[in-house]
């Protein structure tokens, strides 16, 4: 037995984004949704998009006001706090100018999940890139499905599954002077998973492993550590999340 529901697939933010909606909604509801939800998503990328002339980033990047967005005030704020707690490896900077793109795709997810929950469509699944957010059941009586891919040739190592969760990996193309290494953080908001993945990606492998176990002793996310020898490390909650272990071929 199968929800029936409604998926999209579009290009926004740079990343192709999968909406995936399971409640069983009638399509004149579903279809505004989804069209709602891209929406949002493109709102965000116009507005948290760096290097436009005029546009709010470049705005504040150039140490104009900003005014009348509180998104973007919510934005620099959190991007500040998650500088901090992670020693400045995680800056939302992106280089000399501000950028906050790395942590704006995994915010903008979050607050689209949460708008489609509070809409009624409880169970669904929202994929950006390498991070992805699930709500609900993925069918009656099934928790979701989320595939942890090895970011550099695309093998799925290892499947979570979740009925409320976020999930967040980093590595591949992000450079960490660390080999083959990549980070996977499951957590309940994605915007902050993504900024500390990408945090102890850059890091390094030793550096990741100590702050991995801080940060599960005193909130709610847990990770996994790959070496460059492909050795992976999680915190005791990790498995927790009902992750299991796939062997390739």
């Amino acid at each position: 037995m199968t929800f029936p529901g409604a998926a999209r697939v579009q290009m926004v933010m740079s990343l192709p984004v999968c909406v995936d909606i399971r409640t069983a909604l009638p399509g004149r509801e579903l279809t505004p949704l989804l069209d709602d939800a891209f929406s949002w998503l493109r709102w965000v990328e116009d507005t948290f998009r760096p290097g436009v002339d005029g546009g709010h980033v470049a705005r504040l990047d150039g140490g104009r006001p900003i005014e009348g967005i509180p998104e973007l005030v919510e934005v620099t704020r959190r991007c500040e706090e998650l500088s901090g707690e992670t020693g400045g490896w995680f800056d939302g900077s992106g280089g000399e100018r501000f950028d906050p793109m790395a942590y704006v795709r995994g915010w903008a997810v979050e607050r689209l999940s949460r708008a489609l929950a509070g809409a009624g469509a409880v169970d669904h699944r929202v994929t950006a890139g390498s991070g992805t957010r699930v709500r609900g059941s993925s069918a009656p009586g099934r928790r979701w499905r989320v595939g942890m891919r090895d970011p550099y040739d695309g093998v799925t190592t290892r499947v979570l599954f979740a009925h409320d969760a976020a999930v967040a990996t980093a590595g591949g193309e992000q450079y960490s002077g660390d080999g083959r290494a990549w980070v996977c953080v499951v957590g309940p908001d994605l915007g902050a998973a993504g900024a500390y993945a990408g945090a102890m990606h850059a890091m390094g492998t030793a550096r990741a492993r100590r702050f991995a176990r801080e940060l599960a002793a005193r909130l709610p996310y847990q990770s996994m550590v790959v070496g460059a020898d492909g050795r992976a490390t999680s915190t005791p909650g990790f498995t927790g999340h009902g992750v299991e272990t796939r062997l390739a071929g």
